[in-house]
Order: structure tokens, then C-alpha cells, then sequence
């Protein structure tokens, strides 16, 4: 899906900003990565979406997203500031299995990732959680609604989730509502980090 961010907006990095942040967006296969990352940044994102072709037959499943014409072959990047002083950098993952090998340079120096889901294929996240645990990187889910579908705590059920994992929906169209699960992030992140230095000194 297009950004809906204007060709022509050209939003200049805050001088007050201190903080960059690095952050991931993964999960399944056609599950709205890309389009959250152009949904929020404030800048024109980046995108190596490109038309998917015959070549792919086989390979990707694009069978219970046949709308799908284009797929994301390296990432997504954007830009949004949450804060006056705290900005995120945002890369979109590909989702297709032949491309998860590109996935550990995109994790390398994130402070923290956000998991789409689709309640349609739930189980198409289960690696990208399993990554993250791996990694022990801090992440939120986001349940990107396309249909009506199971609740939360049936999703949080499906994927096994630690209640200490934040769990919310959110529309990846909607710049508001991708801005508030990159909020959710940051404040997961944040405390987090408190509780881990309040062991270290303890």
C-alpha cells in the first residue's frame, strides 16, 4: 500500500531531539509492515517494495492475501519523533522466509521491535517472536485488524505470551494509530530498562 505521507513533506530532524532510537517492524508475510512504516514516518519513507512475479510461485504464499501485488525484498525505513527529544528510526523486515536472513543485520543495534499480526495467520508470527526472545530484545504486538477476529487474550493465548509482553490493536493505515503502538514500545522499553537497572543496583 502507497504511503500516505506526501512526496513533498520534508520534516527536518528537531534540534532538540537527543535520543535515536532504532527500531524494528516484523511479522508474517503481507501483514502491513510496510504500510505502518508509511503510515507514521514523517518523512518519505523508504521502501524496496517490488511487483511480485511468477518467480515467487511456489516460494510465497500468497494465498490468503491475494490482494498482494508487491512484496518487500530488503526493508522499509522512516523516521517519526515521539518526543521533542526522542526520535525513532523504523525498518520494515520482510516477511517472506527466503528473506529472515536479512533479519539479524536489521536487529543489530534495535533497542526494541514491534510484532504485527494478522489473527487470520497467527501462527505466521511465531518466528518473529521466537527471534526476538533469542535476541532478548524488548517488543510489543500489535494486532492489525483486517477482519473481525479472536480477542486478545485468545491471541496472547495462540502466541504464548509472557504478561509482561504489551499486547494492542491498532489500524497500520492510520498514522495515529501506529504512532500509539510506537509509544507502547518506547514506554515498554522504558520500564524495562528501569527494572533493569533497579536489579543491577539492588
Amino acid at each position: 500500500m502507497p504511503s500516505t505521507t506526501s512526496d513533498d513533506v520534508r520534516t527536518p530532524l528537531r534540534e532538540t531531539a537527543l535520543d535515536a532510537l532504532k527500531i524494528v517492524v516484523v511479522g508474517g508475510f503481507g501483514v502491513g509492515k510496510t504500510t505502518m512504516v508509511g503510515s507514521v514516518s514523517e518523512i518519505r519513507p523508504l521502501s524496496t517494495e517490488e511487483v511480485m512475479t511468477q518467480a515467487s510461485v511456489g516460494i510465497d504464499d500468497a494465498s490468503r492475501v491475494r490482494e498482494k501485488t508487491t512484496t518487500t525484498v530488503a526493508f522499509d525505513f522512516g523516521r517519526i519523533t515521539v518526543t521533542p527529544d526522542k526520535v525513532l528510526y523504523l525498518f520494515g523486515a520482510p516477511g517472506q522466509e527466503r528473506f529472515w536472513f536479512v533479519w539479524d543485520q536489521l536487529f543489530a543495534g534495535s533497542l526494541g521491535a514491534v510484532v504485527l499480526v494478522d489473527t487470520r495467520r497467527v501462527e505466521d508470527s511465531w518466528y518473529s517472536i521466537d527471534r526476538l526472545e533469542h535476541h532478548r530484545m524488548p517488543f510489543v504486538v500489535a494486532v492489525n485488524r483486517f477482519a473481525d477476529g479472536p480477542s486478545l487474550d485468545a491471541v496472547r493465548d495462540a502466541l504464548a505470551l509472557s504478561p509482561d509482553v504489551p499486547l494492542i490493536e491498532c489500524d497500520a493505515r492510520k498514522r495515529s494509530s501506529s504512532k500509539h503502538v510506537l509509544i507502547t514500545l518506547v514506554e515498554h522499553i522504558t520500564r524495562m530498562n528501569a527494572r533493569s537497572a533497579s536489579g543491577s543496583t539492588s
